[in-house]
């Protein structure tokens, strides 16, 4: 996970290393403020020494460095946006980002530069008498928000990918609120007592020695300084807008128009795909697989202008294949036109008025468990339907916990048998959920089988396929009655391993791809290759006679599939 954490470019990885130092130096600040709301000396206490840390050169330097190149990177990153249009929490973030200088300069003047070139003890006293009361505490209260809710957005976007940030997130969001109220509550406590010190006209000439208070030309000087640093950032930010609307001009000159059937007409630039010519644009257009050629729900047909574009790739030939397109349907996401086009979109998703989202399918990579009773026509031969009923039930009752209790969710009941899928946060999480979970059903099992010799009845056996590979899980009904499933190769090929199981006396087959990706190595275990009905290619798998032998199977005496 750590090499998805910093993926990207340099300018990315710097951006996230630069906004991780600035947010560390603002919670140990904020926090250091929040001591004002118990006593003075742990206010001044904590300062002391986290300036000594702060102020030494190497680290006032990472920090001045990463505050620079954080700003430039942001403003850069802006002036390369081919759109406006991005999601709220982003475009939030980036609105708050813009805002912090406008306050932040001001601070940085009138304590850093203030103690470096007038030798002014710029204590937190220092800077509260300066705000008190008037609008400058507002100001810099606000600047505190900006600064940690900008902060937080950013490290919510970095860590969302992890399995870990989803579960702590919760709590997390505690404390996200506690450190500015804490810091806020330290402020108005510690700034009410010191301007009723400073109201003393004995006790404000020793504060006035004790910081030594800048002279009215120096507070002139920091002032004239302040707005030329404001200038400066005005300039930037004018520079960016200048850098953004130039290159829309230029794209725009070098753009492509293309109609939709059924509207609307647009101009886009080119060397986009048309999926994301639609995507800027705000123009529907459905893509399940995020555009990589394998779905084709982002297909159109070329009504004018199909002559101008190239022929299909092998990957969007091999998809368009695969549903039996008829000629001049092109795949959206595959497609880049540089001459005007007319397209008619196979698939819209404003089409269906009263489907919820869900109707669209998402696709993942999943683990899922084919599960089925032996025997059950012969056993329940000349008996009652309510008799036969009753016992599937507890059949049920017994072994499915099992599987719900490893994060599996059955997806159907299929008479004396169930399909059942383990929708956890990635594909390593769910291939080990799929074996823990075949493991404790073959525990049940062997409960249940003991409570039925205890009751006189013959034992139950079961069979179970493993696999994983690739899904859709969507709402697939008439509208107002789709029920959520999953459907893709993965379940056949694991109903035809459960099948397998059958001609081989073994409770179990677990598929080469499930143990893989549960980091499994698959080289030392005695796999066998099965042509399953269906299927184009064999697939290697494993047998397992009992399930409650698969830890044992798979695992050296350093590897468990449980951890």
């Amino acid at each position: 996970m750590k090499s998805a954490l910093w993926q990207g470019s340099w300018a990315t990885r710097i951006r996230i290393a630069s906004g991780l130092a600035l947010f560390v130096f603002a919670f140990f600040h904020f926090i250091n403020i929040g001591l004002g709301l118990f006593h003075t000396d742990y206010l001044h206490g904590m300062q002391d020494g986290r300036v000594a840390v702060t102020r030494h050169l190497i680290v006032s330097l990472i920090l001045y460095t990463a505050l620079l190149s954080h700003a430039g990177l942001a403003l850069a990153s802006v002036a390369q946006r081919r759109t406006l249009r991005m999601p709220f929490s982003t475009g939030l973030q980036i609105v708050l980002g813009l805002l912090i200088p406008l306050q932040l300069i001001s601070h940085i003047i009138q304590t850093r530069y203030a103690n470096l070139a007038y030798d002014v003890n710029d204590e937190m006293g220092y800077i509260i008498i300066l705000m008190w009361p008037n609008s400058a505490i507002w100001m810099q209260s606000i600047l505190l928000l900006l600064v940690w809710i900008h902060g937080c957005i950013g490290l919510h976007m970095w860590l969302r990918i992890t399995s870990w940030w989803g579960k702590l997130a919760p709590y997390l969001i505690g404390i996200a609120v506690f450190v500015p109220s804490f810091a806020l509550t330290g402020v108005l406590t510690e700034g009410r007592r010191i301007w009723m010190d400073f109201a003393d006209e004995d006790l404000r000439e020793q504060y006035i020695e004790h910081y030594n208070w800048p002279t009215p030309e120096q507070f002139q000087t920091m002032f004239s300084i302040k707005d030329n640093a404001l200038m400066a950032f005005w300039f930037s930010l004018g520079v960016t807008a200048l850098v953004y609307i130039g290159r829309k001009l230029w794209r725009r000159r070098h753009s492509v128009r293309i109609r939709y059937v059924h509207g609307p007409d647009i101009v886009a630039e080119k060397g986009m795909t048309l999926l994301e010519m639609s995507q800027a644009n705000g123009i529907p257009h459905t893509a399940l697989c995020g555009g990589k050629g394998r779905c084709t729900t982002c297909r159109v047909f070329v009504e004018d202008g199909a002559d101008s574009l190239p022929p299909p790739s092998e990957v969007e030939a091999r998809s368009l294949s695969a549903v039996d397109a008829p000629e001049g349907t092109r795949l959206a996401c595959q497609i880049r036109p540089t001459e005007p086009i007319t397209v008619f979109r196979v698939f819209r998703p404003d089409g269906g008025r009263n489907r919820a989202h869900a109707s669209q399918g998402q696709e993942r990579q999943l683990a899922v468990l084919f599960l089925d009773m032996r025997g059950f026509t012969a056993r329940t031969t000349g008996q009652l339907p309510y008799d036969i009923v009753f016992l599937l039930n507890r059949f049920f009752d017994a072994i499915v916990p099992a599987i719900t209790a490893d994060g599996g969710v059955v997806d159907k009941y299929m008479g004396d048998g169930l399909l059942a899928v383990f929708e956890t946060s990635d594909t390593e999480s769910s291939a080990k959920a799929g074996l823990k979970a075949a493991m404790d059903v073959g525990r049940a099992l062997q409960r249940f089988n003991q409570q039925l010799e205890a009751e006189g009845s013959p034992e139950i056996r079961i069979g179970m396929g493993l696999h994983l590979g690739d899904l859709v899980l969507g709402e697939i009904g008439a509208a107002g009655h789709a029920s959520r499933t999953i459907i893709g190769d993965a379940v056949n090929v694991a109903s035809r391993l459960e099948a397998e199981t059958k001609g081989l006396g073994a409770e179990l087959l677990v598929s080469a791809e499930v143990l893989r990706a549960a980091g499994i190595d698959c080289d030392r275990l005695d796999l066998s290759l099965f042509q399953l009905r269906g299927v184009a290619d064999p697939v290697p798998a494993l047998p397992v006679t009992r399930a409650t032998e698969l830890e044992g199977s798979v695992a050296t005496p350093e590897q468990t599939i449980l951890a």
